[in-house]
């Protein structure tokens, strides 16, 4: 059987969906099926080095990257299935093809945040995003989304036209080497701080945690630190990084509260292996990969009840009341005063962490590329 995997997508992709590409491309060839044969668009780490759509663009740049995308997904993907004559196509974005094919699609939608969160989106973008996908679920196609709690979200807002199924995928696989000089570049101890890593975007309520995180330190006297890693929200309407940055100002946490940007794959190593806890506020997610990613390095974990997260989690994580700050202030001084709880959710978490492999990842879809062509 021939399937051909879409990686186009990679020259612009960033934290979640980027992760969800990288290591499936990865785990299809490190764990091959004598019956599947994988064609790739592109080289994923050459895709990757393309700078041509990355970084603060104009107008008319962002302009051209939307036709470059609809080109992409219009004429060339469909001229490549001609050529390849795929049995499957796995487009990893949320779009597939308008065009009809004569092949089955997989199309991986992550979430229903376009439908669930309009306000965070430009209307006219919003708008012609929707219909790029709506237009490509056509013909023997079946949606692969990341959660049971996504497939459900999905089901209300597209119905049950097309067969929905869920596959977990795998955290990204740090393998570079631990860069210990980040401790001293951002002044940390060892269990010296809470972490967190992704974006500004609004709905990961990096206010709220920074609030939290102020009282936590008003009540407990802690010197502890709180790491916030990562870049801006994807868009002005997303965007929280301003407003973080001037309530830290605002707190007088400057030395406390770190916002040092995107670091090294390395970097990021040294800081799961070294940090205390790992908090993740989060309102909405379709999946949340930092939740297996730290507990894999053994890290306590204090998450939103958001319905996705507790689904990860299993029940190896702290949770709190979405939105609620004072709970989340209650979990991190419960934490901070337990160290029989934090060994449990340590213990605990190494465990959950297993059910996120690459392998797995791999083998369900292997599963549904296979029952498809039967």
């Amino acid at each position: 059987m021939k399937v051909l995997f879409d990686l186009q997508y990679l020259n612009v992709a960033s934290t979640g969906i980027k992760t969800y590409m990288v290591e499936l491309a990865k785990g299809f060839r490190k764990y091959p099926h004598p019956e599947i044969e994988f064609i790739f668009t592109h080289e994923p780490d050459e895709q990757l080095k393309d700078e041509s759509f990355k970084g603060p663009q104009s107008k008319i740049q962002r302009l051209n990257y939307h036709l470059d995308y609809f080109r992409w997904k219009e004429f060339q993907l469909p001229d490549l299935v001609k050529k390849y004559k795929p049995d499957v196509l796995i487009c990893p974005d949320f779009v597939s093809p308008a065009a009809s094919l004569p092949c089955r699609r997989l199309t991986i939608i992550h979430d229903a945040f376009f439908w669930q969160m309009p306000q965070n989106y430009p209307r006219w973008w919003r708008k012609y995003f929707l219909s790029l996908i709506k237009k490509g679920l056509k013909e023997q196609t079946e949606i692969i989304t990341t959660t049971e709690y996504s497939k459900k979200s999905l089901l209300e807002n597209l119905g049950d036209d097309f067969p929905i199924s869920v596959i977990y995928q795998c955290p990204k696989s740090l393998k570079s080497p631990s860069e210990l000089g980040v401790f001293s570049k951002l002044n940390l101890e060892k269990q010296g701080y809470y972490l967190h890593i992704g974006t500004f975007d609004k709905r990961k309520q990096l206010l709220l945690l920074t609030n939290a995180f102020a009282e936590f330190v008003k009540q407990t006297g802690s010197d502890k630190k709180l790491l916030l890693v990562g870049g801006p929200g994807q868009s002005d309407q997303m965007n929280d990084f301003p407003k973080v940055e001037a309530l830290i100002q605002e707190l007088g946490l400057e030395e406390q509260v770190l916002i040092p940007g995107y670091l090294s794959d390395g970097e990021i190593k040294s800081l799961y292996e070294g940090a205390f806890a790992y908090v993740f506020p989060s309102e909405n997610e379709g999946f949340g990969i930092p939740i297996p990613e730290a507990m894999g390095f053994g890290l306590p974990v204090i998450h939103s009840d958001q319905k996705a997260l507790m689904e990860v989690a299993g029940g190896a994580g702290l949770p709190f009341q979405t939105g609620n700050q004072q709970d989340l202030l209650e979990k991190m001084i419960l934490l901070e005063q337990d160290s029989a709880l934090r060994q449990s959710l340590s213990e605990k978490g190494k465990i959950r962490s297993a059910d996120f492999s690459p392998q797995k990842f791999v083998e369900a879809f292997h599963q549904i590329i296979l029952k498809s062509g039967s």
